[in-house]
């Protein structure tokens, strides 16, 4: 007995040990969205986002102004330092940095080791320090300074530009507000009605019960996809088209095999002594449901209910489908894809920041519902 309590014991630590890899798993692309939203352009270019804490190699561009010429004999001598230059000064904060490189080309920005002197295509010699220091020197006239191309170590930087850019783009709040008239609708309709459905699979009999039943299970295999342009001809058919009603309408069909197949699963489980009990007393099916089904299966309900609050606030296609495209009825992802995706591609600061407002929300409904609804409903369904 010994042996088998601590097989046991040891089952229980396993089984804890993959939950909590697979969370940390699951976490990671998320902890990645909210520490790249932070960064900066060039930082999340260079680097990934564990690399945050530490300083980054970043190339950059310092073009230099022949004004400050001066003749030195037979030469023309420009001297300056490259950290002086405005646009690269903004990126080390507490004062100059170390070049590792440097170059003139912006093909090739880190050509030449600090301290070379490398021939400019115009005619000069030019010199770069690793303090950022530079000396040309030529025997013609300077009359055009030549832009030089170095890499430089930069102290990390996070930012808060990429949450402005973000929350006060043009129609971000009317976005927001769209998300959440198509999402509340659309968590609440099918629970209840797969509620009655999943009731009187589990506990009514009627003829052809059994074909229902393998029904929602064969439509849980049918992809999405192959019912957007039929339904959406059929919406526009009988007046409703692009509209909120629609995707409402939408969401409940495509959640609805899903949400029937788990509630039903979860009450076809609970105590027959007690439905059979309130039967013998007089309760109809009706208030058997109200009464005894819907408080014992409150942490499925609850269940479904983050899957589908999840699922509709981060969708994406069938918003495009089933939606007008004029900015006033755009929910965030739509908003995220055609606007913030379009016009900023290549920043992937403003793109992380974007997407990790987008899941935000529904991150705090699951972990508020995990921890105060469902834990609840089951302490109270236990006792």
């Amino acid at each position: 007995m010994d042996n088998i309590a601590g097989q046991n014991q040891g089952g229980k630590i396993a089984v804890n040990i993959t939950v909590i890899i697979l969370v940390l798993l699951w976490l990671l692309p998320t902890i990645g969205l909210f520490v790249s939203s932070f960064r900066e352009r060039d930082q999340i270019s260079n680097s990934g986002w564990w690399q945050a804490p530490f300083a980054v190699d970043l190339n950059f561009g310092a073009r230099v102004a022949a004004d400050g010429a001066r003749q030195e004999g037979d030469l023309y001598v420009l001297e300056g330092n490259l950290f002086d230059d405005p646009s690269v000064a903004e990126s080390f904060p507490d004062g100059g940095g170390t070049l590792s490189a440097f170059g003139t080309r912006s093909v090739a920005p880190t050509e030449f080791t600090p301290g070379t002197a490398t021939e400019l295509r115009r005619g000069g010699t030019l010199t770069v320090e690793a303090d950022g220091s530079f000396r040309l020197e030529s025997a013609e006239p300077i009359e055009r300074g030549p832009t030089i191309y170095f890499a430089a170590r930069t102290p990390p930087s996070f930012t808060l530009l990429n949450y402005d850019t973000v929350l006060n783009a043009n129609g971000m709040d009317r976005a927001f507000i769209n998300t959440l008239t198509v999402t509340i609708p659309a968590t609440i309709i099918p629970i209840l009605i797969a509620a009655f459905a999943a009731y009187a699979l589990a506990w009514m009999d009627f003829p052809g019960r059994g074909l229902l039943i393998a029904a929602v299970v064969g439509l849980l295999v049918v992809p999405l996809q192959l019912a957007l342009v039929p339904l959406l001809k059929l919406h526009t058919d009988i007046g409703i088209g692009q509209s909120f009603l629609g995707i409402w309408l939408a969401h409940t069909g495509f959640g609805l095999p899903l949400a029937v197949y788990l509630l039903r699963n979860y009450m076809v489980g609970l105590p027959r002594d007690i439905i059979e009990g309130a039967k013998v007393d007089g309760a109809t099916d009706f208030q058997i449901f109200t009464k005894i089904i819907l408080p014992l299966s409150f942490p499925a309900l609850a269940s479904f209910a983050i899957f589908q609050f999840l699922w509709t606030w981060n969708d994406l296609l069938v918003a495009k489908v089933f939606l007008p495209s004029g900015a006033e009825s755009q929910v965030m992802t739509v908003k995220i894809a055609d606007d913030l995706l379009g016009s900023r591609g290549g920043d992937w600061g403003i793109l992380a920041t974007a997407a990790f407002v987008s899941i935000a929300v529904p991150l705090i409904v699951f972990f508020t519902m995990q921890r105060y609804l469902v834990r609840g409903l089951l302490a109270g369904s236990v006792k």
